[in-house]
């Protein structure tokens, strides 16, 4: 087949999805491209889209207008030149009252620009025209320096992966946690001007959680109280290496705790066993590990109120526990936009 413009959009999607699926799941380009009968070129095509927009990027596009919104007031240039923008910067950049792009932020935008005015309405449904919703941001620091991450994006985490299919081992990326019985609950619904109540317990307790994921699905995790320092984690680390089928490679941050001397002598004297790298400063969004903690907090602690420290440890394992039986949960974290990159 080859050119697989000559079947139809539906299929054409069927297509692309399979084919960076079956990458996904470890096959080379050359091979995706001969299973399916397409060129290597439109494969490695689907893969950049898939590590830049995920599989909704895949999917069949319906083609919009080339005339104006459903108003007829903005042409085909001027949405395209709004969508960049908002795609490029934050509405601070630009000078406006605004640090999220908003219904509202865009309309000023748009005002402007172009000096058209727009109800937030027209531009709820301009956005979903384009293709974009209300999202949690990720948020970054201002310290974080993008020319470091972005070297360590295209020079040194594929040097890692090079490494460790040369040595077969299994790269995991860590993290530790503080987990609180009084984390900030969650949303529920209830009566405009009447704010529902959640009967919580008036103690304050808290507990630490370490742990490490893999993108083959594997998850480590340790729960302990007290203060997190080298001892605390050479305990894990000898845990995770006695478990282990294979070296591993473990990706951490810049915690003092992971560069101490301690942490080095150890992992100098158990070089068969395990390396150990760190990611770039103040960059939390590229650790997978991170979604993991997020997922924890949100169903584990937010979702079920803990009475006691004992309850609380025990809801952490319970759920914990039952994400390492699902091993295709875990690696749904790397489907995530910023740690795309070590599928």
């Amino acid at each position: 087949m080859k050119d697989s413009r000559s079947l139809d959009q539906a299929a054409q999607e069927v297509l692309r999805i399979k084919s960076v699926k079956a990458l996904i799941a470890g096959k080379s380009q050359n091979e995706v491209a001969e299973i399916f009968d397409v060129s290597l070129r439109s494969v490695n095509s689907w893969w950049k889209t898939y590590r830049s927009l995920g599989l909704p990027g895949l999917r069949k596009k319906s083609r919009r207008p080339k005339s104006a919104d459903e108003g007829g007031k903005l042409k085909g240039w001027q949405c395209s030149s709004i969508v960049r923008t908002i795609m490029s910067k934050t509405p601070d950049q630009l000078e406006f009252g605004f640090m999220l792009w908003t219904r509202d932020a865009v309309a000023e935008l748009i005002k402007d620009r172009f000096k058209v005015r727009l109800s937030k309405w027209t531009v709820g449904r301009l956005l979903k025209q384009w293709g974009m919703s209300p999202q949690k941001p990720v948020k970054k620091a201002y310290q974080q320096q993008p020319e470091v991450v972005k070297e360590w994006l295209d020079k040194e985490y594929p040097r890692i992966a090079r490494k460790a299919a040369q040595e077969k081992a299994e790269i995991q990326w860590g993290d530790e946690m503080g987990v609180r019985s009084d984390d900030q609950i969650g949303r529920t619904y209830g009566k405009i001007g009447q704010t529902p109540v959640v009967k919580v317990s008036g103690q304050r307790f808290s507990c630490q959680m370490i742990s490490t994921v893999s993108n083959r699905g594997t998850l480590r995790f340790m729960i302990f109280d007290g203060k997190f320092n080298a001892n605390v984690c050479i305990t894990f680390l000898k845990r995770l290496i006695k478990d282990a089928k294979r070296k591993i490679f473990l990706i951490l941050d810049g915690h003092p705790v992971h560069k101490s001397k301690k942490i080095k002598s150890w992992i100098a004297a158990n070089a068969a066993k395990i390396s150990l790298f760190v990611l770039p400063a103040y960059s939390p969004e590229l650790n997978p590990d991170e979604l993991l903690n997020q997922d924890v907090k949100t169903n584990a602690v937010r979702k079920k109120r803990a009475a006691n420290k004992d309850e609380l440890k025990r809801n952490l394992v319970g759920y914990l526990r039952g994400r390492q039986k699902r091993p295709d949960l875990v690696r749904r974290y790397f489907e995530a936009k910023h740690v795309r990159y070590a599928v």
